[in-house]
């Protein structure tokens, strides 16, 4: 069973998504929060797997407390599930070591799921926040140092499609490489960023600042 907190200060939004998440036979509501004072009480008590947290909260701001959870309970699992789709938003949360990033106009079953795949280990963001990545990496002019050369051009090249978001045949048309060799490389950077799906490479990328803006493209919008 997972055990889902949930943090935010609207019973409307917690009670629509107790409803959902109590349909599901392997989730359930653990507990509820409305303020920063409020989720550092309880959790502690709770103990939950996964903790669904809005960044508007009264206090101190959801990422704020995502700070403080991943700091002295690294097991448990934060998810933003937030409004804002703002850049600096974004880019804080998964700084402060948010597992997942979505929106509240996400459909039930992406929450669902979404909460199944951080179950699981893995990471999970909004498909259209990945466009804020590259906006981020194109607009960072300071010289910073790039840690990217741990991987060669190739994986470099198939690093910023994942970036974009591209799926495997998508890269492979692309590079015009085969998808067994797409998989090869993609599996050579998982084990080399230590991470086990797509969304973790992502955060990967934003935590160590991997800069080789030559190779990024914009995402249409």
């Amino acid at each position: 069973m997972i055990k889902i907190m949930l943090v935010d200060d609207h019973a409307v939004l917690r009670d629509g998504l107790k409803n959902i998440i109590d349909l599901e036979s392997d989730i359930k509501v653990v507990g509820e929060a409305i303020s920063e004072e409020d989720a550092l009480h309880k959790i502690e008590q709770i103990d939950p797997d996964i903790v669904l947290m809005d960044i508007n909260l009264p206090g101190h701001s959801g990422i704020e407390v995502t700070r403080i959870i991943k700091k002295n309970y690294p097991s448990i699992k934060v998810c933003i599930l937030t409004m804002y789709s703002h850049d600096e938003y974004f880019m804080a949360a998964i700084r402060e070591g948010a597992d997942g990033y979505l929106l509240k106009d996400s459909p039930s079953e992406q929450v669902i799921q979404a909460i199944k795949t951080i179950a699981n280990g893995e990471s999970v963001i909004q498909p259209s926040m990945t466009k804020k990545l590259l906006s981020f990496h194109q607009q960072k002019n300071e010289a910073e140092p790039d840690k990217s050369n741990e991987l060669s051009e190739r994986e470099k090249e198939v690093l910023m499609c994942l970036l974009e978001g591209l799926s495997n045949k998508e890269i492979a048309t692309k590079l015009f490489i085969s998808d067994k060799t797409v998989k090869i490389h993609v599996s050579k950077i998982f084990k080399k960023f230590n991470v086990k799906s797509r969304s973790q490479v992502i955060i990967h990328a934003v935590q160590n600042q991997l800069v080789p803006i030559s190779h990024i493209r914009k995402g249409e919008e």
